[in-house]
Formats: C-alpha cells, sequence, structure tokens
C-alpha cells in the first residue's frame, strides 16, 4: 500500500517534520508492508524552511539581525533553485515564538530583522524571494521591513519615527530615495493564508493583535495608526490599498509587499504543493495521511489540509486527518475531499496535558485507527 504522510505542524507543540515521522512510525508498526513518503507541509507561516529547504535540496543561510525588539540574535533563510530563490521565514526574524508572553506587545515590535534577510538575500545576488508571512508578532505594517532596506518614515518635523505599531500615528511622509534599488529586479512572492483588509474589525489589529500582545485598549489605537499608515502610502504612491484582501496579513506586513516592493500575494498551501509536486504524489498514493493542531471552520479558508484534500478530491484518494481539536463547522470539510477526521486526544485532559504529550498522543491514535484499518486491508 502506498500512503503520502503530508502533514502540518500541531502548533505549539510538534513541528511538522515530527509529526510526520510519529505518524510513519506508527503506520509502519501496524503495516510492515506500506511505502511511506513524507512530506511536512506549511501554509506559509512556521515551518516554511524545513518545508521546502530540505526537499529541493537547498542550503540555509544564517545572518546576525534584530528580534522584534531590536535585540541581536541569529536567524537563517533558505536558498533554492543553485541559490537564485531566497526562501524567507518571517517568523525566524520578527515571530511570535521569539518573545516570552510578558514581551509581547505590538506597540513596539518591528519586522526590522525581516528586512535584514531580505536585503542579505539581496547580497547574495538572489533574482526571486519567497516570504512566509505566518507566525508574527508584529503590527507595524511592515514598517520596520522597509526601514532595514533603506525606507524613511518621518514625522511632520522631518524625524525618523520610532519602531512599531505605535509609532506609526506620527508618520507623516515616507522618504523612499534610499531604498535598494536592487528590489526594482527582484521577483517577490508572499506565502499568505489570510484574508483580512489592513484595517476595521477584520482587519489586522481586531483580529491578530491580541494573541500578540495586545491589551483591549491597544486594538483601536493600533487600527488607527495602520490606518494613517495607509493614508501616506496613498499620498506619497498613489496606492490605495486600506482595505484590499490580504493586507492585513502578518501584522499589516502584507500592505508594505504590495505598495514598496510590488509583491505578489498568493495563497501559502498553493504556493508549496506547486514547489513541492504535491499533486504528482497524491496520484502516486492510495492514502493520504495528514494533521495538523486543530480543525475548526478556519480550516476551510486556504489551510494546509484543504490544499491537501482539494488534490486529493480530483484524484480520488482518501484523506485522513489527525488532529489536537475539532471546533465547530467543519461538516463542509467533507465535501472538499477529507475521508475521516480523527481526534488524538482519547480522554477528557487540559490543553496543556495534551500539548506535553502530543506525540504520544499522535502515535497512540495512529495505531489504533491504522490497526482498524488493517483488518480491512
Amino acid at each position: 500500500m502506498n500512503i503520502l504522510i503530508a502533514p502540518d505542524s500541531f502548533k505549539d507543540s510538534l513541528p511538522a517534520d515530527e509529526v510526520s515521522r510519529i505518524i510513519s512510525k506508527a503506520i509502519s508498526h501496524v503495516i510492515p508492508s506500506a511505502t511511506i513518503r513524507q512530506i511536512p507541509i506549511s501554509d506559509g507561516g512556521e515551518g516554511l524552511l524545513k518545508a521546502l529547504v530540505t526537499p529541493l535540496q537547498g542550503t540555509l543561510v544564517s545572518l546576525t539581525v534584530k528580534d522584534p525588539l531590536h535585540r541581536t540574535i541569529k536567524a537563517s533563510y533558505g536558498l533554492i533553485d543553485q541559490g537564485h530563490t531566497a526562501i524567507i521565514e518571517m517568523a525566524k526574524a520578527s515571530g511570535l515564538e521569539l518573545l516570552s508572553i510578558e514581551e509581547r506587545n505590538p506597540i513596539m515590535t518591528s519586522t526590522y530583522g525581516t528586512g535584514q534577510l531580505i536585503k542579505d538575500a539581496l547580497d547574495k545576488g538572489c533574482t526571486k524571494i519567497i516570504i512566509g508571512l505566518g507566525g508574527s508578532a508584529t503590527n507595524d505594517g511592515g514598517m520596520g521591513m522597509i526601514k532595514a532596506l533603506g525606507g524613511l518614515f518621518l514625522d511632520q518635523h522631518q524625524q525618523e519615527i520610532g519602531e512599531g505599531g505605535g509609532a506609526l500615528d506620527t508618520l507623516y511622509s515616507i522618504d523612499l530615495r534610499g531604498l535598494d534599488k536592487r528590489l526594482q529586479q527582484v521577483e517577490i512572492c508572499c506565502a499568505c493564508d489570510v484574508s483580512n483588509p489592513l484595517t476595521g474589525t477584520l482587519g489586522a489589529s481586531y483580529v491578530y493583535a491580541k494573541q500578540k500582545g495586545a491589551s483591549d485598549a491597544m486594538l483601536a489605537i493600533l487600527d488607527r495608526n495602520l490606518s494613517n499608515y495607509a493614508d501616506v502610502i496613498k499620498a506619497t504612491l498613489k496606492k490605495d490599498l486600506k482595505h484590499v484582501p490580504g493586507t492585513g496579513a502578518a501584522g499589516g506586513t502584507a500592505i508594505s509587499l504590495l505598495a514598496f516592493l510590488d509583491a505578489k500575494l498568493t495563497s501559502g498551501i498553493a504556493l508549496i504543493t506547486d514547489l513541492l509536486q504535491l499533486e504528482k504524489h497524491i496520484k502516486e498514493a492510495q492514502l493520504v495521511v495528514t494533521g495538523e493542531g486543530r480543525i475548526d471552520a478556519q480550516t476551510l479558508h486556504g489551510k494546509t489540509i484543504m490544499g491537501i484534500a482539494n488534490i486529493a478530491k480530483q484524484e480520488k484518494v482518501p484523506v485522513l486527518v489527525f488532529t489536537g481539536g475539532i471546533g465547530h463547522g467543519i461538516s463542509e470539510i467533507y465535501d472538499q475531499g477529507v475521508t475521516s477526521i480523527f481526534s488524538i486526544v482519547n480522554a477528557p485532559m487540559s490543553l496543556e496535558t495534551a500539548i506535553e504529550n502530543t506525540a504520544q498522543l499522535l502515535e497512540n491514535s495512529v495505531t489504533n485507527v491504522f490497526s482498524s484499518l488493517n483488518t480491512q486491508l
């Protein structure tokens, strides 16, 4: 039996490659004769480097950058296509997981380090840059990123404003004369799995800032500041992007990528399945096994599982999903190509307990399901 294992990560618990390894081990124990191919997947957020660099025979580049609070850290990005294409995972330099819970504050956090990764890719001669926008700790609209690439953000006294989403209220003008000219010769593609606009109740601040450490009182401030940012961008570049779907991604970083770098926003899972030739591997499989930390109504909107299921449905290949939690509004998932969904949680337990024991719970669940399947094969 040919089985393709293509999971995403279990957030805050296991990376996608470890999830894949555990599933493979459990299946092999129950069905030793199974032919298994492992392709860990990312939808463009955390895990993008692991998902692409090794399978595409790329290399990692490590350099010193600024973290979201402007502290010095080491961060990596990938080079594929003989060094012509860079794979940048924004979370490596500007990610939420780089900060403790107490440090998270989108009023202060900056995307500067992501800009440093882009600049280094330009120094390496890359002609294409793929950026994964998930997992950011920021709400600065990508201002820090553009600063690192030579842009100047000025108040009404022509003084540079500070870092973070809290500084955007003083923004009066943008000077792009120092913006790295090499950006004009580079194709930039952004893996983005959200359709939120920049501002408003469905925008970057109101939907995502709380998980980045914002208090309720901060939300209106951050939203108003991003609105001012979009207004200054419009005045500077004659580009009205405030309400464009997707510009709210990564705390508004997407608007800077569109406005200043002429980037293209695309579905993260669509981009990754194409690069990894996932359609070919699904065609060769008799069963696909995937999974992620939680399945709910959001899964229907550009997440890894739906990207895989949509291809598998076309090829008439069944799809089994293992997950930590199952939320509401998932009935449509079965119409989109998913055959069965299994929660790995086997008894009442706290979220903390489930996270601590995810590896064992996953292995037990896969073993049980495939032991049952094996009696029917």
